[in-house]
């Protein structure tokens, strides 16, 4: 399991309490969902994961608009790089997506989860 340090532990608990409505929605669509377990705002390394799936090793972020301006996109690329040093897919979804299109984002999430799933046990 991907571990944070003692100030990302702080910053997700805080994350958790004020999460965004596209990230509730999410939460509340994927949770228990497909036999796996989902952690919100989870620490790892001096990140905070939106979503993270350690049985599959598969992170969902919801990006609101800040992550298309300024120095974010490579925030986020540096973000994204060091997650697959770790062995950790990412899934980069826009907030308005989850607000118009929840349902298709939650099947498509399944089939991702299903398809690394299927890569790790190596059938």
């Amino acid at each position: 399991m991907l571990k944070g340090n003692g100030r990302s532990y702080r910053r997700a608990k805080r994350l958790r309490r004020e999460m965004t409505l596209p990230e509730v929605l999410l939460w509340q669509a994927v949770r228990g969902r497909d036999g796996e377990k989902w952690r919100k705002q989870h620490p790892a390394g001096p990140y905070i994961l939106d979503f993270y799936c350690d049985a599959v090793r598969l992170c969902v972020e919801i990006d609101g608009e800040m992550h298309a301006h300024g120095t974010a996109p490579a925030a986020d690329a540096r973000r994204d790089a060091w997650l697959a040093a770790e062995g950790v897919a990412t899934l980069r979804i826009p907030a308005v997506e989850v607000l118009n299109n929840l349902d298709g984002l939650v099947m498509w999430i399944g089939e991702v989860v299903a398809e690394r799933r299927r890569d790790i046990r190596g059938g």
